[in-house]
């Protein structure tokens, strides 16, 4: 009756992958926080290692996946650099956006082997707390893609306010303001197309039973499903690397 609506939080970890049942087959969909992809040192980041950088390219070759959500990519420049190490691997991704919010130091993208058909960025939203006025730091990304004839998804990609206590306000909140505002962006796609196939891909900063996440996953018809218990990203058991 209704399109499949996903949410995919990557809440600590640094990768992992999901698995979309098409007609046309099986599609790899992946979440990366590729963790401060920087060129050039500026102010308090460092540019990332050549090492770290043919690690990145390498995890995203082993994976395989058709559409990857990206998160700290600095720039474009930054995003066109691993697209071409990912193609020397041969691996391409000719389909790519990229959204710069309030943080011009960091910020999401998205590169697939699908086509992207509509491009809808979200880099102007703010909210109130205490009194202030607060940007979404990273703002939202939003794209539609077909990955078949008969089949096109529509995949926002997020990198919610980190758990780093800030001295404007309580992060939590911060956060909670964040995920509010992506929720109502996921229901005026739901209300223009109560059909559409939405998944929600990123860094979310946040655990399973936090307001920020139940605000995410809504509630009623609409609801998103939390594809984390089928997502074997070591929140239960042992890891050898805890985050």
């Amino acid at each position: 009756m209704y399109g499949t609506r996903w949410i995919w939080g990557l809440i600590l970890s640094v990768a992992g992958t999901w698995e979309l049942g098409a007609a046309e087959g099986r599609v790899i969909l992946a979440t990366y926080n590729v963790e401060n992809y920087v060129l050039a040192s500026t102010g308090t980041r460092q540019a990332k290692s050549e090492t770290s950088k043919v690690k990145v390219a390498s995890v995203l070759k082993e994976v395989g996946a058709g559409v990857v959500a990206l998160q700290e990519i600095a720039g474009e420049a930054a995003l066109d650099e691993l697209c071409g190490r990912t193609e020397a691997l041969g691996l391409k991704y000719p389909h790519r956006e990229w959204v710069q919010g309030f943080d011009t130091n960091i910020q999401v993208a998205l590169i697939s082997r699908y086509p992207i058909i509509a491009r809808r960025p979200h880099t102007r939203d703010s909210y109130l707390l205490s009194g202030r006025r607060f940007s979404v730091s990273r703002g939202f990304l939003e794209v539609d893609i077909r990955i078949g004839p008969d089949y096109v998804l529509t995949v926002f990609v997020a990198h919610l306010k980190s758990r780093r206590v800030s001295a404007q306000a309580d992060e939590a909140e911060m956060r909670r303001e964040e995920a509010r505002i992506l929720r109502e962006k996921i229901d005026a796609r739901l209300r223009e197309s109560p059909r559409a196939n939405v998944i929600l891909l990123g860094d979310l900063n946040d655990t399973k039973d936090s307001l920020a996440i139940r605000t995410l996953i809504g509630r009623g018809r609409d609801a998103l499903v939390d594809s984390r218990p089928w997502e074997r990203n070591g929140d239960t058991g042992f890891t050898p690397n805890p985050r």
